[in-house]
């Protein structure tokens, strides 16, 4: 379905941009838009996006696909009016990291049946149209999740559009999304976040880090306008990960201060037996 459709993206920063690119990359005649005019220009100038969009986002009608590449809130701010300027459009979808919010906006808007909400499992601490790059989504997990009404067809497509940016799929309810992001993805960020905050506060700059500290923090990079609106999205699943979280640190702590050297020891074995533990698991799609 890819050469000489008509795809608009709305966003143009890490995710958008990325998307952009790869859909021109394969014959896309790709319509833009961000409330940034700079990196609308820098899509244009590049040659990736072909019809700017303004504000009102009125050429939206003419599109085939829509793609949200947007902060949770921003999507979920922006769906009625996407949903008022659609046209014969067979495919609506989002790119947040959280979904029970949004595919619920989309149902309540009205397009619940050509609407399927998606997660690419991928990114950078980098942002903006400068970080995007087209092979962002080669070999990523990418999970989509359908509204209550959504079309065999639209599902279909949806699949059909990731599979040819080389992604993997899988199909899960978006409630269950989110409370296995809150493990998977939400997690790991927040403990970068406080590791990051803990180094400030003693004083330990970045820069004086090893490759594992640099590993470590990485994350802690990411736009907090991304993020925020994740966190607060999906806060009571998050606030469940981060209690198990803080036992087993404090475990290890109270280790630490009893001089248990058998408890700190098979603390640290634990974590490399989980990590030596279980290969690459190949993609396949996973039904309802």
């Amino acid at each position: 379905m890819i050469p000489d459709t008509r795809i608009a993206v709305i966003g143009l920063g890490l995710m958008g941009g990325s998307i952009a690119r790869a859909l021109h990359a394969r014959g896309v005649r790709v319509l833009g838009y961000d409330r940034d005019g700079t990196q609308l220009d820098a899509a244009v100038r590049e040659g990736i996006v072909h019809e700017p969009l303004d504000g009102e986002l009125a050429g939206l009608a003419t599109a085939e696909v829509v793609v949200l590449a947007l902060p949770v809130d921003a999507t979920i701010a922006i769906l009625p009016c996407v949903a008022s300027r659609l046209g014969d459009t067979r495919l609506v979808m989002d790119l947040g990291s959280t979904k029970r919010s949004i595919v619920a906006a989309a149902e309540a808007a009205g397009i619940g049946g050509r609407y399927v909400g998606a997660h690419p499992l991928t990114g950078s601490h980098r942002s903006g149209w400068g970080a995007s790059r087209a092979s962002l989504f080669e070999d990523a997990r990418i999970f989509l999740c359908p509204t209550p009404s959504t079309t065999v067809g639209t599902l279909e497509l949806a699949e059909s559009l990731w599979r040819e940016l080389r992604a993997g799929v899988e199909v899960l309810d978006a409630a269950e999304h989110d409370e296995q992001m809150a493990w998977r993805s939400h997690l790991p960020h927040l403990v970068s976040s406080a590791l990051a905050v803990t180094l400030r506060d003693a004083g330990v700059r970045r820069s004086a880090l090893g490759p594992g500290g640099r590993d470590m923090t990485r994350l802690a990079g990411g736009s907090p306008t991304m993020w925020h609106p994740i966190v607060r999205d999906n806060a009571t699943a998050i606030a469940e990960a981060l209690a198990a979280y803080e036992e087993r640190i404090h475990a290890v702590r109270m280790a630490l201060v009893a001089g248990d050297a058998a408890a700190a020891r098979g603390f640290i074995e634990s974590a490399a037996t989980w990590f030596d533990g279980e290969p690459e698991r190949v993609l396949t799609r996973t039904t309802l």
